[in-house]
């Protein structure tokens, strides 16, 4: 009877089968027993996880969804930032973590109790909550790309560790990033000027196409599946943005090893090649001009930092560099030595100014007041 379930015997096979229903959908599964008492057992375990599933205690899996490994997720996930221009050489190396983690494990078996173990075993070797918690990002972000497609019926919930002291400080003054792009590689040096005067991101840069670029109107759109947060983007080509887009113009045409000419369809570019992974070049030229440990990201944070103090609205700053909230703007618009020593100064001008006021109101008190 439909909620009690049966077990049967297929013709020609010794095998005992599983016959109920969940979710008003029939299942039949095979036992993998040809012991009676133990498809009996198997079906009764069933049945309670229908009954679990009625009252909300606990989603129906079901023989289908055991099968599941987080491999398989991860597939799925990594087709999808691929399809929409989300892989990045950063997702790739934290997608292999997961994968050496989780890979083999079936998605039922990743559970929270799970996933504290491996966030604890990570801390105890030294790895960042910062790293740690992108990883888990990612593996989160396949359950609920799974769960969309009704590849599972559920989400492993997923913590995430407090970042404090993560606070962005690194950034770039105007000395050492012109040192930096003397020792950069030629086809790098118009990319980390852009990233210098926008803060926009490595990966957005390197999808601009000539299709984006509007020379007549001297502007230059992001595409929404190319931005981070998926939202296009205008800038204004002025200044020495609109002398970066004539220095990429004149580098367009690239030349074959037939000896035949090329006119790329990117703006920045390597051979004709869309700009890849530099983490090499970029780490040779940083020690070249004395500047070990920077990262290409502080671009990002100098440009909200120097349109802020150039005067930029803050909204204006927001849409150029693409934050979408104003609490990781405010992370980025950092202050450095020089920025406090220039409010201490201010401060104090005014209190001498003020002092002076003081004083030579009281001079003026002091004639009035005599004979």
């Amino acid at each position: 009877m439909k909620g009690q379930g049966r077990i049967f015997q297929r013709t020609r096979s010794t095998s005992w089968w599983l016959d109920y229903y969940a979710r008003g959908r029939r299942y039949r599964e095979s036992a993998h027993t040809t012991e009676r008492k133990q498809a009996e057992r198997l079906l009764a375990q069933r049945l309670r996880e229908v009954g679990a599933d009625l009252i909300g205690a606990k989603p129906f899996v079901g023989p289908a969804q055991e099968r599941v490994k987080i491999n398989q997720l991860l597939d799925a996930l990594e087709a999808d930032y691929k399809l929409r221009s989300k892989a990045t050489p950063p997702v790739f190396s934290h997608l292999r973590a997961i994968r050496q983690d989780f890979g083999d494990s079936r998605a039922i078996q990743v559970t929270e109790q799970a996933i504290d173990r491996y966030v604890a075993n990570c801390l105890e070797q030294g790895t960042a909550p910062a790293t740690v918690n992108r990883r888990l990002q990612l593996l989160g972000h396949a359950f609920r790309l799974a769960v969309r497609r009704k590849v599972l019926s559920f989400a492993t919930m997923i913590r995430r560790l407090a970042e404090v002291g993560n606070a962005r400080q690194g950034f770039f003054e105007d000395g050492d990033f012109n040192a930096l792009v003397e020792h950069l590689p030629d086809y790098l040096k118009d990319f980390a000027r852009f990233a210098y005067l926008t803060g926009w991101r490595k990966g957005e840069i390197a999808s601009l196409g000539w299709a984006d670029v509007d020379r007549e109107g001297r502007v230059i759109r992001l595409r929404p599946e190319a931005s981070k947060n998926g939202q296009g983007r205008v800038v204004a080509l002025e200044g020495e943005l609109w002398t970066i887009v004539q220095s990429r113009l004149a580098a367009r045409p690239v030349t074959l090893p037939t000896g035949e000419i090329l006119l790329t369809g990117h703006v920045f570019h390597l051979n004709g090649r869309p700009v890849g992974d530099f983490r090499q070049a970029w780490a040779s030229a940083c020690k070249k001009a004395g500047l070990n440990g920077k990262l290409f990201h502080d671009l990002r944070r100098t440009a909200v930092r120097n349109m802020v103090r150039a005067g930029v609205r803050e909204g204006v700053a927001m849409e150029i560099s693409g934050h979408r909230t104003r609490s990781i703007f405010d992370r980025y618009n950092i202050v450095n030595e020089a920025d406090l020593r220039t409010g201490l100064g201010k401060l104090a001008d005014e209190k001498g100014t003020k002092k002076g006021q003081s004083g030579q109101s009281g001079r003026v008190e002091q004639i009035r007041k005599s004979p």
